[in-house]
């Protein structure tokens, strides 16, 4: 299975049906040697972080009783602010902690395991705080919140029988499941709050949303090129053969799959069209291959074990695998990305808006110049998102600031990142719907009818034809949810047909 659908999977594995495995018993022998470690280390009188000694720049000092660091590592992190991550983010992050859990580094019991799954498959959701760590000893403050709702503290996310999420406080919430607060040993809470969970999981859906946003434009740019009756060269295989980018390869296939068999170029067309269309492929390409290198990278995150300490081959050791520097790169790259793909719909939007690029069709697309205004608002507004998206996706990597006394002196902000990401997500499926909106304006102008095949019939019957000037908003964000659905499937290969409408 290619990494892509591992990651899908692994996003689809958080909707509220989805249940985590029981552990085997390769899993459980893995934790018990594990926890057998620790205890033979604390036995013989060795150092161990958070259990003989204090946490982050009071390690130089003990810790007397074990019982009180668990409480204290909980409460002393208990400083997140800022609204609750999304339910599907929140449930990811307790997942992905459980699942590090598992693998036999981290001295975990497994009966206290088994506890916390048992609620994760019941539907317990921490409502996680999105502000307020720097993700280097792992996302210290979202991790403990979502330990302390375990125990009956904080709020947990709900879902009533239509779908819809809100919260409520944790202590209240695992009544109605009739389940008592959990006491977090401190070995588990360390286990616990030491990882990348919350940075990892935001990132991860970023990624994947931004997967799509790629497929989507590529859809458009097609149906796009398909209606203005552009040359289809670009698109020909033999273009991305000779320069050897799998990415553009791939988008290319999906723009030759929305043409007309046999497409040529309408005489009405320059040879070379604008770069936002005869460029695509190489944009969005570029883009698919810098997605999928970093989902390579955060697959491996979430397969991985990021605590600290951990157990390897009867020792326990000291080292830094929760530091998100991974992460953190990974979402500056989907950043970058993000807004490149929504630029590039932004201005296949603004050749559909302008006569001396839409085939000499009134500007706007509005079907009464001087009356109306047609488009105006929607570009107004697609160019507003991107501006906007570029003060999001600035690298939080280039923000790291020293805390915690001498102790974390190299931060990487991943969770800070993977949050401005999100956002930035959300305006570029804005930027998405405009033009969505755009094409079907643009089919309407041309007269051409929409068909039956989806998404071009459903995006018809959303934004009908223009008559008088009429709000479109709703039908931006309706034409942005459509795209999303049509682009969460692409095919996993690209055909290499010799003619542009070979890969229909």
């Amino acid at each position: 299975m290619s990494a892509q659908r591992r990651l899908a999977e692994l996003v689809r594995g958080t909707h509220p049906g989805a249940r985590l495995d029981e552990c085997d018993e390769a899993d459980l022998e893995r934790m018990r040697a594990s926890a057998d470690t620790v205890g033979k280390a604390l036995a013989a009188g060795q150092s161990i972080y958070g259990l003989t000694q204090g946490f982050g720049p009071l390690v130089w000092f003990s810790a007397e009783s074990e019982a009180e660091q668990g409480s204290s590592l909980l409460a002393h992190l208990g400083t997140g602010q800022g609204r609750p991550l999304a339910p599907e983010a929140c449930r990811l992050i307790v997942r992905l902690r459980l699942e590090s859990m598992r693998k036999g580094y981290s001295a975990v019991s497994p009966e206290f395991w088994r506890r916390l799954a048992n609620l994760w498959n019941r539907g317990f959701v921490p409502a996680i705080p999105r502000e307020g760590t720097v993700s280097a000893s792992g996302d210290l403050q979202p991790l403990a919140y979502a330990a302390q709702t375990f125990a009956g503290a904080g709020e947990a996310w709900v879902r009533d029988g239509e779908g819809d999420w809100s919260v409520k406080p944790a202590e209240l919430v695992l009544a109605d499941l009739g389940a008592e607060p959990v006491q977090w040993p401190v070995r588990e809470a360390l286990a616990f709050v030491n990882g990348t969970g919350a940075s990892l999981a935001v990132a991860l859906l970023n990624q994947d949303s931004t997967v799509r946003l790629v497929r989507a434009v590529a859809l458009l740019t097609g149906r796009v090129a398909e209606l203005l009756g552009v040359n289809p060269e670009p698109y020909h295989p033999g273009v991305a053969v000779a320069r050897g980018q799998r990415g553009q390869a791939e988008v290319a296939g999906w723009v030759r799959r929305e043409l007309s068999e046999g497409a040529g170029r309408s005489p009405h067309r320059p040879l070379q069209e604008p770069y936002s269309l005869r460029c695509a492929p190489q944009v969005l390409g570029a883009a698919l291959d810098q997605l999928r290198f970093a989902g390579e990278v955060l697959l491996r995150e979430a397969e991985g074990c990021t605590d600290n300490p951990l157990t390897y081959e009867g020792a326990v050791l000291h080292g830094g695998n929760f530091h998100a520097m991974p992460v953190g790169f990974c979402s500056d790259q989907t950043g970058l990305v993000l807004h490149q793909v929504a630029y590039l719909a932004e201005r296949q939007l603004a050749m559909l808006c302008d006569p001396a690029t839409n085939g000499g069709l009134p500007p706007m697309l509005t079907p009464r110049p001087g009356r109306g205004c047609g488009l105006a608002g929607v570009q107004l507004s697609a160019t507003s998102f991107v501006a906007r998206i570029r003060q999001h996706v600035y690298p939080a990597s280039l923000t790291s600031l020293p805390t915690n006394g001498w102790n974390q002196d190299h931060v990487p902000m991943a969770l800070n990142g993977a949050n401005a990401v999100a956002e930035a997500a959300e305006l570029a499926w804005l930027a998405v719907g405009s033009l969505a909106v755009g094409v079907a304006q643009l089919t309407a102008a041309l007269g051409r009818d929409a068909g039956t095949a989806p998404p071009w019939a459903a995006l018809a019957e959303l934004s009908p034809p223009l008559g008088a000037d009429r709000p479109m908003a709703g039908e931006v964000r309706a034409a942005a949810r459509l795209l999303s659905r049509a682009a969460a499937a692409p095919p996993d290969r690209t055909t290499t047909s010799a003619t542009p409408g070979g890969a229909r």
